[in-house]
């Protein structure tokens, strides 16, 4: 399928957004195949790395449905591939989901559960002359494999049940080495479907497994044992993104031929979601932490939900762009910016308002006194008035950003300059009249001098100010800070389309670090109650808006009271454009 790129007109797509609840509903009717049956789902990770902003979309939609019908929904860790698997990644799968919003209740269960049960239908399928022993090595394999119009090949097919049984047998045992043996399902060496080609339901894998040890050397297909995880625990629909298309021949074949005295769950495919200028694969994203090139999977530049609470995302966010681009069967790829545009919606009505300098250049009010200092309160969040005010002090002595004066000013610049008047914000309206330099010619002072008579931004006069509002802080009463901002991981677009290496397509400037930037002293109250906080890597860390910069939150791993460490979450200028 040719993916299409998602736009804004195609935000809400009501058809395709509904239609898995329109089969269920078709399902639970009076003369359904589940009717007067509680719809129950699951969502099935491999504990093999962390959920990313996909794994969201399909954890949505499998929690989410099961809300809508008042239903259930389990939560099973499929960890019948330990090669990659383990205890750390099964708690990180836990703590993202509930973070969420989702909870599973006492559903909770693992493929590794279903060991003992899926090995004896294996032998009921041997049994009925649906399964056997195949002795073709990976290499025999795929030569035989057949073509379109060319049947597979296989000299095992025929084997007495008994002599499978034996050879089965021997390979739970650990007698046979790794790759020599496979049993496999008999079912069509001509089929269309290549997944119906007597697919391999368990291969030898002489390997620990993170909850079974080493008891196991045997180890079901996804393909075999998921059908039968599905109906063991009651599923009435399987939702999965669309690549299971293809093998829901199989999932049926297998839950139709195994005597599991329970329902035939139904599996619903959906598109999975493809974000530009970010990798979902697991093993992509294994790679960029494997190899350091970036700090671990809670990078707030990676795709992972840790990373992206760690950036300052939060569950609503989340969960409100999850639920704007709806469920689809045709495959599409969404803009990143929209994904910042829901950030920023939510975090426009939360996020406290405070100023920070991030590029500090010293400003002094030359004709206000040395010492004095006064409080102007200041609102938390001018959407919201419930969220109250907060205190601001301000003297001669001065932080403002940098960008924020030209000596020599350019056509339309509305900042400071020397000549041009501007508001403080919130606090008077001063005038420019020079600065200061050091020996290299670099700005080092601003100076100005402000309005007595304009106390909170408005002259007593009523005259007109043209300049600007710049923000600024306090010098004689701030803290130091640093400040991580963050762009695309990649600069490429598609960094995983075909004919491309990912790596070579990594943004070079998608981190930038400034230090000693200048923050309200308030910001450390904030930093020592979050620093009391239990498990702070498993929340969102506070979240405000630094005035005229964007939205910045406190690192959860790194910041400290004493050592204040601040992300950028999103900037204020949406680029997503409607």
């Amino acid at each position: 399928m040719t993916e299409e790129r998602k736009t804004p007109e195609t935000e809400e797509v009501s058809e395709s957004k509904n239609f898995i609840q329109t089969f269920i509903d078709e399902d639970i009717a009076e003369g359904g195949q589940f009717q007067g049956m509680t719809v129950h789902t699951r969502f099935p990770p491999e504990p093999n790395g962390y959920l990313h902003i996909g794994h969201c979309k399909a954890l949505c939609i499998d929690f989410g449905t099961a809300e809508k019908f008042n239903g259930l929904c389990n939560l099973r860790m499929d960890d019948t591939n330990p090669a990659k698997e383990d205890t750390e990644y099964v708690e990180a799968i836990q703590q993202d989901i509930h973070w969420l919003g989702f909870d599973w209740g006492d559903r909770f269960f693992y493929g590794s559960d279903y060991f003992e049960k899926t090995l004896e239908y294996a032998f009921e399928l041997i049994d009925k002359g649906l399964a056997y022993v195949c002795e073709m090595t990976p290499e025999e394999f795929k030569a035989n494999r057949g073509d379109i119009g060319v049947p597979a090949k296989s000299p095992y097919r025929d084997r007495p049940i008994e002599e499978n049984r034996e050879l089965f047998r021997k390979m739970i045992a650990g007698e046979v080495e790794e790759g020599k043996m496979t049993l496999r399902a008999k079912i069509d060496l001509n089929s269309g479907n290549f997944n119906m080609r007597d697919p391999v339901l368990y291969r030898i894998r002489f390997i620990e497994h993170h909850r079974q040890g080493t008891k196991w050397c045997v180890f079901p297909m996804y393909d075999f044992a998921h059908p039968i995880q599905d109906a063991l625990e009651g599923i009435t629909h399987s939702l999965c993104s669309l690549e299971y298309e293809e093998h829901r021949p199989l999932y049926d074949w297998v839950v139709s031929n195994v005597s599991i005295p329970y329902h035939k769950p139904r599996q619903i495919e959906f598109a999975r979601l493809n974000i530009d200028h970010t990798v979902m694969s697991k093993r992509k994203l294994r790679q960029l932490v494997e190899q350091h090139y970036v700090s671990g999977w809670d990078d707030p530049r990676m795709p992972t939900l840790c990373g992206l609470r760690r950036r300052g995302y939060t569950a609503r966010s989340i969960r409100t762009f999850c639920d704007r681009i709806g469920v689809s069967k045709a495959p599409s790829v969404i803009e990143y910016g929209f994904l910042e545009h829901c950030l920023r919606e939510d975090l426009n009505l939360t996020a406290e308002r405070t100023m920070a300098v991030l590029r500090p250049v010293k400003l002094t009010v030359t004709n206000y006194p040395e010492g004095q200092s006064e409080t102007f309160t200041v609102e938390n969040n001018p959407t919201d008035p419930t969220q109250g005010t907060h205190e601001i002090t301000f003297s001669r002595h001065l932080w403002m950003e940098a960008d924020d004066f030209l000596e020599t000013p350019i056509p339309k610049y509305k900042r400071m300059y020397p000549g041009n008047e501007v508001r403080l914000k919130g606090a008077y309206l001063v005038t420019c009249t020079g600065c200061v330099k050091d020996e290299a010619g670099n700005v080092v002072e601003v100076l100005c001098e402000y309005d007595p008579q304009s106390r909170g931004g408005n002259p007593a006069d009523g005259r007109k100010v043209k300049g600007a509002t710049i923000h600024w802080v306090d010098a004689d009463n701030c803290l130091d800070a640093e400040v991580r901002q963050y762009d695309n991981l990649f600069s490429d677009v598609q960094p995983d389309g075909p004919d491309k290496n990912f790596l070579e397509c990594l943004n070079p400037d998608s981190l930038q670090i400034l230090t000693g930037c200048k923050v309200e002293k308030g910001m450390g109250e904030v930093a020592a109650e979050f620093d009391r906080a239990d498990n702070r890597t498993a929340i969102n860390a506070p979240t405000f808006q630094f005035m005229r910069l964007g939205y910045f939150c406190l690192d959860n791993r790194d910041s400290s009271a004493e050592h204040l460490v601040f992300n950028r979450s999103v900037s204020l200028k949406d680029s997503f454009k409607k």
